[in-house]
């Protein structure tokens, strides 16, 4: 190897690690980002009083296009365990948070990275917010909810989602999921997919380091 391949071997490697690093230090920046918006959260008039509307996730998903899907996971991790420590579910909460979060930027990222355009963001952010609404069903009813009855006991939960739709006969955990808790994560999904659409772009270059 001349001096010429040494240097260009040094140059590259160099360059990786700058990269790396920035990465990294991208991905705290961002899950630092998504730990705060998960205090921002806010009830909304079509879901009972428990359930808030956060988009902590919304971070993650902006990883997951400008780094690659790991980064994204990433994100979730990361702010989740933080949260764990003031955590007032045994960690169930952030276990089922992270889950979803998973389940929306993981195939957000894998498709977006397929190919690069604004189309492919779009479909993924689609597929992602899907995929989450699908996964809550199971999360909720089997792993979140049975946290809540300790709190609140099933038949006034139930009570609490029939007083929101007294028109349709709501008299199980799980039409309550279906009816409610489904479309409500699919739009909370939604609504951090468009606005990461509006602003991926003009922060992409500051995120990548690129000029």
């Amino acid at each position: 190897m001349d001096s010429t391949e040494m240097t260009g071997v040094h140059m590259n490697t160099t360059k990786k690690r700058v990269t790396n690093v920035r990465n990294m230090t991208v991905t705290a920046m961002l899950s630092a980002i998504a730990f705060v918006l998960m205090f921002l959260d806010t009830a909304v008039p079509f879901m009972p009083n428990f359930i808030k509307l956060d988009v902590s996730e919304l971070p993650a998903l902006i990883a997951s296009f400008a780094l690659g899907p790991v980064y994204g996971v990433i994100v979730c991790l990361v702010k989740n365990l933080i949260h764990l420590l003031m955590s007032q579910t045994g960690g169930i909460g952030e276990l089922s948070n992270f889950v979803l979060g998973v389940a929306f930027v993981l195939p957000a990222g894998l498709i977006y990275h397929h190919k690069k355009s604004k189309k492919s963001a779009i479909i993924g952010a689609f597929v992602g917010a899907l995929v989450m609404a699908i996964i809550s069903f199971p999360s909720n009813l089997f792993v979140v909810y049975p946290v809540y009855y300790n709190f609140m006991p099933k038949d006034v939960i139930i009570n609490t989602y029939q007083l929101l739709l007294p028109a349709v006969k709501i008299d199980t955990i799980e039409k309550c999921l279906l009816y409610f808790n489904v479309p409500f994560t699919f739009l909370k999904g939604l609504i951090s997919a468009v606005v990461t659409i509006f602003i991926y772009q003009p922060i992409r270059p500051l995120l990548k380091g690129n000029n």
